[in-house]
């Protein structure tokens, strides 16, 4: 800037620059005290407010006293801000940031794929959003299987680096060493037996489980094993509905259910898919419900926008920021001078 525009033209009607832009020697200071004394606003890369939420946090006591009482449990996936923000906002009681991520947020063929830090990262995001929800985060494959050792340490990486409230471990009775060393540590555990996805490969992939009675004895011997390991609740996954029902009847800890029937304590579902938030012709499990459309309201919206800006209507005057025609006119003055 020359020194005769900074003469002619206030520095009220400049654009305001960082001060760390500037060059020594020029009015930094002029530049501070503008900076300082203009409107604070939040620009388009600012966070979403979280915090606007008038509901008590919910607690292994809120749980219990829910499940006491017969009050359903209302769980539902999350693997990034957006989604807990609004599933927190919708008045979810738990939020689980699932391994299912793999697939619907990082692309991924299947879950055995994603990692512990990849986990720890999503857990992160998605306890910035849900401040009221209680949050359960996955162990994913491979972090917990070797040893209850390897699973505290699993754990405690997941609720110190991720911020997640509980930890989901896939496994019935075999899982009871590790089950117990984690809760024996103070960190709760929802477990997760009938199809264990993590296993799709050892059950011959992903079928219905507890068809047989001998399935559905192994299932109820299972669900008590966690039950007596601590795990504070337990998802039951593609079991028959009446199975679960009696499974439910015989433990004193809440079930959580995902195609097993109206039956259990609770429910879950993956929120991309109850929220239709994938293309057509995508496959969903048969107990899935489509409650939305997500996925063609982005769409149509995302075409528009094209449309617009092709066509030169975006962005409208009143999308644009206005300038003093006796500055610009000056502005102009001098750049066309040079």
């Amino acid at each position: 800037m020359s020194r005769a525009l900074s003469k002619t033209i206030p520095f009220s009607s400049l654009p305001l620059i960082p001060a760390a832009c500037v060059s020594p020697g020029r009015p930094t200071a002029s530049i501070r005290q503008a900076w300082d004394g203009a409107p604070k606003r939040h620009s388009s890369h600012s966070p979403l407010s979280s915090s606007q939420t008038t509901r008590k946090k919910v607690t292994i006591p809120t749980l219990q006293a829910m499940h006491k009482r017969n009050d359903p449990i209302t769980m539902i996936t999350a693997h990034d801000f957006p989604s807990a923000h609004v599933a927190d906002q919708a008045g979810m009681d738990m939020v689980l940031v699932g391994d299912s991520l793999a697939m619907v947020a990082l692309g991924m063929d299947d879950t055995s794929e994603v990692l512990l830090e990849e986990m720890i990262l999503h857990c992160r995001s998605v306890a910035r959003g849900a401040k009221a929800a209680f949050i359960v985060g996955d162990l994913p494959m491979g972090s917990y299987e070797i040893s209850p050792e390897q699973a505290l340490g699993s754990a405690i990486k997941m609720v110190k680096e991720g911020r997640v409230h509980a930890i989901k471990l896939e496994g019935g009775a075999e899982m009871v060493p590790a089950i117990s060393k984690i809760t024996t540590a103070g960190i709760p555990v929802l477990a997760h037996i009938g199809l264990t996805p993590q296993r799709q490969n050892a059950l011959g992939g992903f079928r219905v489980q507890g068809k047989s009675t001998s399935g559905a004895l192994r299932l109820l011997a299972d669900a008590v094993a966690v039950q007596e390991a601590g795990a504070f609740a337990v998802v039951l996954e593609a079991v028959p509905a009446e199975v679960a029902t009696l499974v439910t009847k015989k433990l004193r800890i809440p079930t959580i259910g995902i195609g097993a029937g109206n039956g259990c304590s609770g429910q879950v579902l993956v929120q991309v898919d109850m929220s239709g938030n994938f293309p057509p012709g995508r496959f969903l499990p048969k107990f899935v419900k489509k409650y939305g459309d997500v996925w063609s309201e982005a769409k149509r919206a995302i075409e528009q926008y094209r449309v617009e800006v092709k066509d030169g209507s975006y962005p409208a005057p009143e999308h644009t920021y206005p300038m003093p025609k006796e500055a610009y006119t000056e502005f102009e003055r001098v750049v066309e001078g040079q």
